[in-house]
């Protein structure tokens, strides 16, 4: 997420941080979390002087925490692409004309079932 010089007052990278952390320490799933992180917030000694985030409500930090799950996860997500664009480009066919383990293997089990040897 980008943090810049903005007008009026936004969001920064540390108030950030503690909000997805302590979501998650306090449980997504629970029914009054926001109101929770909410009070966890204003007793939060980092925030002792930011009158911005202590006077957010609890659906307003929960409408930046959903913002901010949601940036993870494409995040996320986008990584999981790459990541699997580059395992597919790692793998290369065999070009020396040899057959793979896998295929040597199938052809030992066929021979085995006809009874006869294979052939060197």
């Amino acid at each position: 997420m980008q943090y810049g010089t903005n007008k009026g007052k936004h969001y920064n990278e540390e108030e950030d941080r503690f909000l997805v952390c302590m979501l998650y320490q306090l449980g997504i799933d629970k029914e009054n979390v926001y109101d929770e992180l909410r009070t966890e917030v204003r007793n939060a000694p980092l925030f002792r002087f930011d009158w911005f985030l202590k006077s957010r409500t609890a659906a307003e930090l929960q409408r930046r925490c959903n913002t901010l799950i949601t940036l993870i996860e494409r995040e996320n997500a986008e990584l999981e692409e790459r990541e699997g664009k580059k395992k597919s480009l790692g793998k290369k066919p065999n070009s020396s004309g040899t057959s793979t383990p896998t295929q040597k293997r199938k052809a030992d089990l066929m021979v085995k079932n006809s009874g006869k040897k294979p052939k060197k």
